[in-house]
């Protein structure tokens, strides 16, 4: 299942300006922690909550707190622009890190670096990458973490192409992915339109 947040006032707001080439990098980090931090306000909905009471200045009120075992994985490079404004949104968490490699020629991923903490504890595991693309990079990071042990996992990005999500959805169907904007299509390099350029170029001023 997919969530498209598109309509959301403030994910339009940042995704325009994310999408601007004349953005520079400076803004575009500032848009792009404000924007992730909306799409996991929405994510967060489907953490568990352990009930408690605490002592207000006047009573004893009853309340609730996240359960731990949430974790993060961000595909590097690009999701690491992700990972700080989620973890403010959820802190505590746990992180993972996996990086994914494209070859230009082939469009196909390849990991080249793998470091993870022991899911068997974790109670929620967002996958978090920007752009989801043709699917390859995010399917493979998946089908890692399932192998470690991860029961619960969600994939988290600003923008998708209808082409990365029906391939991600064949890969792992009980995954679910929330998006900021799920865009028109992929062009013959395998760069999502209208897009917003290669993300981790943009983040890093490289």
């Amino acid at each position: 299942m997919t969530t498209d947040l598109s309509t959301h006032p403030l994910v339009q707001h940042y995704l325009t300006i994310l999408r601007d080439r004349s953005t520079q990098a400076s803004e575009f980090r500032r848009c792009s922690k404000c924007i992730t931090e909306v799409i996991m306000v929405e994510a967060a909905k489907q953490l568990s909550l352990d009930l408690m009471q605490v002592q207000t200045p006047l009573e004893i009120a009853d309340g609730a707190r996240l359960s731990p075992g949430v974790v993060f994985v961000p595909i590097l490079r690009a999701g690491l622009g992700m990972l700080d404004p989620a973890m403010g949104v959820i802190p505590g968490s746990s992180v993972g890190y996996i990086g994914m490699e494209r070859d230009e020629a082939t469009a196909e991923a390849k990991c080249y670096y793998a470091k993870m903490p022991d899911f068997r504890a974790s109670t929620q595991v967002f996958v978090l990458d920007p752009m989801l693309a043709t699917g390859g990079s995010a399917a493979q990071c998946v089908e890692q973490i399932k192998a470690k042990g991860a029961k619960n996992v969600n994939m988290v990005c600003i923008t998708a192409a209808p082409e990365g999500i029906a391939a991600f959805e064949e890969a792992h169907p009980d995954v679910s992915i929330l998006a900021g904007k799920i865009d028109r299509e992929l062009n013959d390099q395998k760069y999502i339109l209208p897009g917003l350029g290669d993300f981790g170029d943009r983040l890093f001023n490289t």
